[in-house]
């Protein structure tokens, strides 16, 4: 099994990566599975997530704290406004774009209604 679950880590970790470039592919959300999964599979995986100097931070506030930092929330509003005008200008129905102003207003209030770190 905990060969498993470091195999997840490094799909979550590879997705994670693609995030960093991607703006509308989530990067913290994997991480924090990537952590998840490196703490039931290796103690050395998972201190090297945790102590990494880009990432660590954020997983650290997250599981200590509940807090998203600034940067990463202003990020993640501007990917969902990405989203949403792309929705926008491709034509996407009505009743959809309807949806996805409901969805995507909840994604909002929950980011911004969590501490800053």
């Amino acid at each position: 099994m905990r060969f498993i679950y470091a195999g997840l880590g490094f799909i979550c970790v590879a997705l994670a990566l693609i995030g960093v470039v991607l703006p509308l592919l989530p990067t913290v959300p994997f991480l924090l599975l990537a952590t998840f999964f490196f703490a039931n599979s290796s103690e050395r995986l998972h201190g090297w997530i945790i102590s990494h100097p880009r990432f660590g931070p954020m997983i650290v506030d997250w599981q200590e704290r509940g807090a998203i930092r600034p940067g990463a929330k202003k990020a993640a509003s501007l990917s969902i406004a990405a989203v949403f005008l792309f929705s926008l200008f491709a034509g996407v129905p009505l009743k959809v774009l309807l949806v996805q102003v409901l969805v995507l207003s909840v994604v909002l209030t929950f980011i911004w209604t969590r501490p800053s770190s």
